[in-house]
């Protein structure tokens, strides 16, 4: 069952806080427990079995065979149940990004198995008026029921202020930055999301010249252009932070974002 908008905040404001000094005795430990296990190589094993690097520099997953695959499908939905058991709010904040992260997009993929074959993410449904799942219950979190809007626009989002958040998950689509090959984790992960950023924006489908030589970017940075800077100059300060020597000198020479797009299509492998 869906709890009230109030208990919502509540736990919301807990994900925020991002502390566990104000928690009672028997929470602390639970965070001491949770801190010493966190421990995301089932993702990661499943990463690297059914995630492939396609010459094209877009990664796609091998949903028929993880689908198929009933022991790799059931070390899935552990992981995820592993995980969403966990008290994540009493991590530090790298080890709660990352589990975020990696429970978004492991449920993403579960949810694309299990309504699998489609062609695009936006085909499976979450209500009579929405397209895609985005906005379906799906998991619960420390007591609390949660979609993945919930998960990366009311935690990832507001709890970490941090625009890579757009570059660590995915949403099964060609458009969207890579689902990785292994799991996000507290330990190298400022240097991940950096790579991921680079390999990103360094790619057609995050930064492209028209023939005209105008700049055409992903629609990410016009949906969330808020996280980017609020503004056209923001969006370019942040392509040019990650942008190789020869993409950089091409937008300096010419800033003005002319267009955008992002292609829907499933980041299937039987694409």
């Amino acid at each position: 069952m869906t709890s009230s908008p109030v208990i919502r905040n509540a736990f919301i404001a807990l994900m925020l806080a991002g502390t566990a000094a104000t928690l009672p005795a028997q929470a602390q430990s639970a965070q001491t427990e949770t801190m010493s296990a966190q421990d995301h190589s089932a993702w990661t094993a499943i990463l690297s079995d059914f995630v492939m690097e396609s010459d094209d520099g877009v990664n796609r997953v091998d949903y028929a065979s993880l689908r198929d695959d009933t022991s790799a499908f059931a070390s899935l939905n552990a992981y995820i149940e592993t995980l969403a058991a966990q008290p994540i709010s009493t991590l530090p904040d790298d080890a709660q990004f990352a589990a975020w992260a990696n429970l978004y997009n492991a449920l993403t993929v579960q949810i694309i198995i299990e309504n699998y074959p489609v062609d695009s993410i936006r085909d499976i449904s979450s209500g009579l008026f929405s397209r895609g799942p985005w906005k379906q219950d799906v998991i619960t979190v420390e007591g609390e029921t949660l979609s993945l809007d919930n998960i990366e626009h009311d935690i990832l989002r507001v709890r970490f202020d941090d625009p890579r958040v757009h570059y660590a998950v995915n949403c099964a689509s060609i458009g969207c930055p890579n689902l990785q090959t292994q799991a996000w984790t507290a330990e190298t992960l400022d240097e991940d999301l950096n790579a991921a950023a680079r390999d990103y924006i360094n790619h057609p489908r995050g930064v492209r010249f028209r023939r005209d030589g105008r700049l055409e970017v992903s629609s990410i940075y016009r949906w969330f252009r808020e996280d980017f800077g609020g503004s056209e100059d923001g969006v370019i300060a942040h392509l040019l932070q990650f942008a190789d020597d020869d993409l950089a000198e091409r937008i300096n020479a010419r800033p003005d974002i002319a267009g955008h797009d992002y292609d829907w299509s499933l980041n299937d492998i039987a694409s």
